[in-house]
C-alpha cells in the first residue's frame, strides 16, 4: 500500500524531479527553507517546454498542486456577492476561484509565460494549474499550425478554450488582447471589446454559465486601466442584455486597489 506522501515531501521529490527533467539544472543547490523550494520549483516548471513528463511525477505534481490550491483557500461563487446586473468585482488571485471559467491574458505564442517567477497572470495560471497545461497548449498551436502554416500566432481577441487541470476552476479560456504601442486608437477599443464579446461567445457555446474576466491589456500590453474598465463593464452589459439568463455571473477579477475603484465607479 502507497504510503500518503506530506505536502513537504512532495515538494522535495518535484523539486528533484524536475532538476533531473531540465538536465541544465540537475545540479542546482537547493535552499533548506519551504519558500525557497517553491521558488525553485515554480522556476523550473516556468522554463520548462512543453514535453512529456512520467506518469508518476505528474501524479505527485497534481497531488501538490490540489494541496496547494486548499492552502491558499478555494473562492467559490456564493462567496462572491453580486455588484449589479449579474457582474461582480473580485480582488485577489485569480487562481483561487471555484468558477466555469478563468480567463488568461496570453500573448500570441499561447504557451504561457516562460519568465522565472513572473508575477504576470499568464505565469501565475499556468504554474497553478501544472505542466499539463502548457502541453495542451502546444497540442491546439500544434494543430493550427497544421491548418494555417508554421508560422501561425493566436490573433488578437480570438480565445482558446483548455481544461484547468490542478485549478479550483473548470476551464481557462485563453486570450490575446490588444497592444498600445504608442496611443490609444479606436482600433485597439475595439479589438478590447471583442476579447470580452467573444469569450462570452465562448462561455454561451459551451455551457459555461460563471466566467472571471481578468484585466486583459492593462499590464505590460499597455491599455490605459481606467479606459479598459469602462470598455470591459460596456461590453459585458450589452452581451448580457442580448443574451438573458446565458450567463449566470460575470466576475472582473482585479488585483490592483487601482483596478477594483475603477470597476466599482462603471458598476455603481
Amino acid at each position: 500500500m502507497r504510503q500518503e506522501r506530506t505536502q513537504e515531501q512532495r515538494l522535495d521529490y518535484l523539486v528533484e524531479a524536475f532538476k533531473a527533467d531540465s538536465g541544465e539544472y540537475k545540479d542546482l543547490p537547493v535552499p533548506a527553507s519551504s519558500e525557497g523550494k517553491q521558488r525553485i520549483l515554480r522556476s523550473l516548471m516556468n522554463i520548462r517546454m512543453p514535453k512529456a513528463l512520467p506518469d508518476t511525477v505528474l501524479q505527485v505534481q497534481d497531488e501538490y498542486l490540489m494541496e496547494r490550491a486548499e492552502e491558499k483557500g478555494i473562492v467559490r461563487l456564493s462567496d462572491i456577492p453580486e455588484t449589479k446586473d449579474s457582474m461582480s468585482i473580485w480582488q485577489g488571485d485569480i487562481t483561487r476561484l471555484a468558477v466555469d471559467a478563468i480567463v488568461n491574458a496570453a500573448n500570441s505564442q499561447m504557451l504561457g509565460c516562460f519568465i522565472p517567477m513572473h508575477t504576470c497572470i499568464d505565469n501565475c495560471i499556468h504554474t497553478y494549474a501544472g505542466v499539463q497545461l502548457r502541453a495542451e497548449c502546444a497540442r491546439q498551436m500544434k494543430l493550427l499550425r497544421m491548418r494555417y502554416g508554421s508560422s501561425y500566432e493566436q490573433p488578437t481577441a480570438v480565445p482558446m478554450l483548455t481544461d484547468a487541470y490542478n485549478l479550483p476552476a473548470k476551464k481557462v479560456i485563453h486570450v490575446v488582447g490588444p497592444i498600445v504601442e504608442s496611443r490609444l486608437t479606436e482600433k485597439l477599443e475595439n479589438e478590447l471589446a471583442n476579447c470580452y464579446t467573444n469569450i462570452l461567445d465562448l462561455c454561451l457555446e459551451n455551457s459555461l454559465k460563471t466566467v472571471a474576466f481578468c484585466c486583459i491589456s492593462t499590464g505590460v500590453f499597455r491599455f490605459p486601466a481606467g479606459r479598459a474598465a469602462e470598455i470591459a463593464v460596456q461590453a459585458v452589459s450589452q452581451w448580457l442584455s442580448a443574451h438573458p439568463g446565458a450567463v449566470e455571473r460575470v466576475i472582473f477579477n482585479v488585483f490592483k486597489d487601482e483596478d477594483k475603484a475603477y470597476y466599482e465607479q462603471q458598476l455603481q
